[in-house]
């Protein structure tokens, strides 16, 4: 009966720190792509030759250098450290009803968001749907290079606690039947 505790225990542990594991990361090849949350084009819709407003929330992506933005319909461009936007215009020669893929990097990871060129042409340009706002940059917050050391602190201190009462259930239920 003690060994199923235990095993369960252990087994419980182990789930928990698994489910807690971010799965931010994918790996196909040699490229390194992180989930796109965080990351918009708008709109994902625009006529050759319109503008498009790409986006980066840095507080989801965690990105805190600059992002550098690229795809086959317009000319790179990085969105500098403190900014969340830049806008671009859509090479007038790109093909009506394909879709492109506009790749955002950031420290080494990239993300990926489709843009679609609708048919037709606009008179004028599309004017950005936002306005650009950038906010005060006031330093890092107390993190080292997008890890935020309370909360890893946290949660070690979580997973630590959560063994040692394992632990000592294990233990005083081991007592109880001996005595």
């Amino acid at each position: 009966m003690h060994a199923i505790r235990v095993a369960s225990a252990a087994l419980l542990g182990v789930g928990a720190l698994a489910l807690s594991a971010p799965a931010a990361v994918a790996v196909r090849g040699d490229d390194h792509y992180v989930m796109s949350t965080g990351y918009s084009v708008v709109p994902s819709t625009v006529a050759a030759g319109g503008q498009v407003t790409l986006r980066v929330d840095r507080e989801v992506t965690g990105c805190r250098g600059s992002v550098t933005v690229s795809s086959g319909v317009f000319d790179t461009l990085t969105i500098p450290r403190g900014s969340s936007s830049a806008v671009t215009e859509v090479d007038w020669d790109a093909k009506p009803g394909a879709s492109y893929r506009v790749t955002f990097g950031c420290g080494g990871l990239s993300a990926v968001k489709e843009l679609t060129i609708a048919a037709g042409r606009p008179d004028a340009p599309t004017p950005a749907p936002y306005p650009q706002y950038h906010g005060v940059h006031a330093g890092e917050g107390g993190s080292i290079a997008g890890f935020d050391v309370r909360q890893i602190g946290l949660g070690a201190a979580l997973i630590a606690g959560a063994v040692g009462a394992a632990y000592r259930f294990s233990r005083r239920s081991t007592g109880e039947e001996g005595g």
